[in-house]
């Protein structure tokens, strides 16, 4: 008779879920109007036809849009950290160290600033996405360029120059937001700062799509990103094709960073410590990572949206503040760890 040694991912996930719906539910009922659990529960049941008009209005147009770009673009960011962490092998890695989000907030800045202008004829949620997509394609595409020779790619030129396409991002936006009116001003630093008010069904069907592709493709490479953590060498002795993995891992972080940040503006620390706790809850074998850190990402940003809409309410924080609180501790903390790692 043989035991069987049970995981404690085989626990822990189901856990998870199981919480992140919770959560959801909380996110539907908080607010500067307060709903209770149980109708914010039944409101997602076939009985919400019992329910008050004004709730379902507040729930079907403002609540649940808000709840479900929460969980999405909190998965995008998770996964792109595990993908960015695992790719530089380093826990410290995160999407903006190589200027994705630079240029994704620069491109989106940009299609704010024409759209106050006239100059283009295009609908918001089209435009703003697109500019935002394609500049953090762009940025990436730049800084993979200059990291890359006939000798092959350079981790540590492209981090290096993702810190100096970062940099000239900031330096543009800094220049659109002086020649910016005041409404695109302030339009502009509300989205800088990360927001999820006014989710359209555009935007979730968007990152939803962006978000289940995503972690898909990462699950499915999670045994060449395990070989990786190796060292480039094994794991090309393996049979893995390094440079091409590199370059896929790049774009499709370039697409969901582009995404995330269009839908929500910039929301930082997702990415960086959402990977970090589910490597101390799962190990770092990514085929368990991927999916955890997607269910983290979006119960982080959940919470941390839930915080910033009673901290001060009846108004509410931008989302990116809350993150930004509660992950520079964590980041800190991760610096004194990797300190004590290189001293002994």
């Amino acid at each position: 008779m043989s035991l069987q040694i049970q995981h404690p991912y085989q626990r822990l996930f189901p856990a998870l879920l199981i919480l992140l719906f919770a959560v959801s539910v909380t996110s539907i009922a908080v607010g500067q109007w307060q709903l209770g659990w149980l109708v914010s529960l039944q409101s997602l049941t076939p009985w919400q036809d019992q329910l008050a008009p004004h709730v379902l209005a507040i729930v079907q147009q403002v609540r649940l849009p808000r709840t479900l770009l929460c969980l999405f673009v909190g998965a995008l960011l998770a996964v792109c950290g595990a993908l960015m962490q695992g790719l530089f092998r380093n826990p410290l890695a995160d999407p903006g160290i190589i200027g994705v989000s630079g240029g994704a907030s620069l491109g989106g800045a940009l299609g704010l600033l024409l759209l106050s202008f006239g100059s283009i004829n295009l609908a918001f949620h089209l435009s703003v996405p697109l500019f935002a997509f394609f500049g953090a394609l762009l940025a990436t595409l730049f800084v993979y360029r200059i990291g890359t020779t006939a000798m092959g790619t350079s981790v540590t030129v492209m981090l290096l120059a993702g810190i100096a396409i970062s940099a000239l991002s900031g330096a543009a936006l800094g220049m659109i937001n002086y020649v910016a009116d005041n409404q695109t001003l302030r339009d502009i630093a509300l989205w800088s700062m990360g927001s999820l008010t006014g989710a359209s069904w555009g935007q979730i069907g968007l990152t939803g799509v962006a978000a289940v592709a995503l972690t898909v493709f990462a699950y499915c490479r999670a045994h060449q990103l395990n070989a990786l953590l190796l060292g480039e060498n094994e794991a090309a002795y393996l049979g893995i094709d390094i440079h091409r993995l590199k370059r896929l891992l790049i774009i499709a972080t370039a697409a969901g960073m582009g995404i995330s940040v269009s839908a929500a503006g910039l929301i930082g620390f997702i990415g960086l410590v959402v990977p970090h706790i589910g490597r101390l809850l799962a190990g770092p074998d990514h085929r368990m990572l991927i999916p955890l850190s997607a269910v983290l990402g979006a119960l982080l940003l959940t919470l941390a949206d839930i915080i910033a809409r009673v901290i001060v309410a009846p108004a509410e924080l931008p989302v990116g503040i809350i993150t930004a609180l509660m992950g520079a501790p964590f980041f800190i903390w991760l610096l004194i760890q990797q300190r004590q790692t290189m001293v002994h």
